[in-house]
Formats: C-alpha cells, structure tokens, sequence
C-alpha cells in the first residue's frame, strides 16, 4: 500500500486528517524523509494540505480549486492532536450565533497557554488565550466532518470585550453587540462572572446602555454586578486619555472614546 492509498482508504471512511506520527507507525519501513517527500508531493498536487507542524488535511473536493480548507473542518481534530481545550471565539463565534456582519477572514480560536507552537504556519487560525476554558459555557454544533465548540451568546459578548484590541476595537465590538444582544439571555450573564474582569463587565454594562441603548439589558447586568465589592473607575480605552467632559455613570466608566456603530 502507497501512502496515497493510506490516506485515501481513511478519507473513504470518514477520516480526513492524519498526522506524520501515524504514518510512520503505518510504514515503519519508510524513512521519515521518505514519507515528507511524499507528503510534499501530495500537498503540491493539492491533495492535502498542511495545517500544522505534523498535522495534514485531505482537500475536498469542494475546496481543491482554492486550495483553502475552512478551519472549521478540522479544528476538533487539530486540538485533539495538540492536546488543548479549544473554542471559537469572539468574532467567530459571534457568526455562529448570527452575528456575521463584522465576519473575518480568518478563524479565531481560544485555548490554553502556553502559547501554540507553528501557529504561524497557518494564516487561517488566529490565537487567543485564557487561563482557563470554563466548559458549561460553551456549546457544540455539527461541522462538515465532526463538531466544532464555540462560546455561548453571553460568553462571546464578553470575550468580544475583554478583547476588544483583538478584534480591532471597540467601534467593532460595539457593531457586533449590536447584532448578538438579540439573542443574549442577561440571566446567563451570573455564569460568565468569574471567568472575566469586573472592569469588563462593567465596560459591557456602559456599551449596553449608551452605546446601544439596551437599557433593560443594562439593569439585568447591573443588578448581577452591584454587589461585587471591586469596582473601580476605569477608562474605556486604556491607551486614551480620559475624557475629563464625560458625564458620569452608575458603570464608573470614563467615556473617552467615540463610537458610533456601523449601519447593519
């Protein structure tokens, strides 16, 4: 059997990822060089694509003339290879939860630290990372080969911003909000507490209620966050100056940044 036969009798059964490590137990009478020329060989036919240091893809057919393989198809697998908790995040998650206005171009996942070696490698997948990935907040769907997990509607608001510079600011985040709070359960929101700042709760609260002017939204997160005994009075933006004309408001959150939203 030739390494092409290999990859394709676990493509016809629904198999579509392999790594180098199963390849050499499968032909341990090849040389490890040997099997990169073929592997070579196969990725500039477009049969398979290289996704990580070690990991391949088979191309599906629909995919072979871009020569693209959306992350979604084998993110599941990939993190199960490099041993990591995972989940899409911010503006990818906010997609699958109908939110596709402000959609990238490239896929963004949460996991563990340390930081994901040969990342770089693939410009698909962009990294955020947490101390911890907190499990009941995150939910699973069908993708075209397995599942894929992605933070529920309240986790996302807050993920979008705690990391508000990762996806391009809060002019952005704002957009996004304005399209997921339709679906959010503020209820839900006493879930997501420990798992973030209080001073990011508190920015969410202030987008909330003048920037989106979901005001009834605004007093359910209020009245979840009003016996915490951490507040502070914190910018917006951190890297801006505070807005010494900014009115005050029950968030303790200096409004030093403009932001209108983009129309939907």
């Amino acid at each position: 059997m030739t390494i092409y036969e290999w990859i394709k009798n676990r493509e016809i059964r629904g198999r579509v990822t392999f790594s180098v490590e199963e390849l050499k137990q499968s032909f341990n009478e090849k040389t490890y060089k040997t099997i990169q020329s073929e592997l070579t060989r196969l990725v500039k036919k477009g049969y398979v694509s290289s996704v990580y240091r070690g990991f391949y893809v088979v191309v599906p057919v629909q995919y072979q003339l871009k020569g693209i393989v959306p992350p979604t198809y084998y993110i599941d697998k990939l993190m199960q290879y490099v041993g990591k908790p995972y989940y899409l995040s911010l503006l990818s998650a906010a997609a699958m939860h109908g939110a596709s206005h402000q959609a990238v171009m490239v896929t963004q996942v949460t996991t563990i630290a340390p930081r994901i070696k040969y990342s770089s490698k693939n410009p698909y997948l962009n990294w955020n990372y947490r101390k911890q990935i907190p499990e009941e907040l995150l939910l699973t769907k069908n993708a075209e080969m397995g599942v894929v997990r992605y933070s529920n509607q309240e986790f996302t608001a807050v993920d979008l911003v705690q990391f508000a510079d990762h996806v391009g600011g809060y002019q952005r985040v704002a957009t996004v909000l304005a399209e997921l709070v339709e679906v959010m359960d503020m209820e839900k929101m006493a879930d997501v507490v420990s798992y973030t700042t209080i001073a990011t709760l508190q920015r969410l609260g202030y987008l909330l209620e003048y920037v989106l002017e979901e005001k009834e939204k605004a007093d359910s997160l209020f009245e979840i966050l009003k016996e915490q005994k951490q507040w502070n009075s914190i910018l917006l933006r951190n890297d801006r100056p505070r807005n010494e004309l900014a009115q005050s408001n029950r968030w303790h959150v200096n409004g030093n940044v403009e932001i209108e939203i983009d129309e939907l």
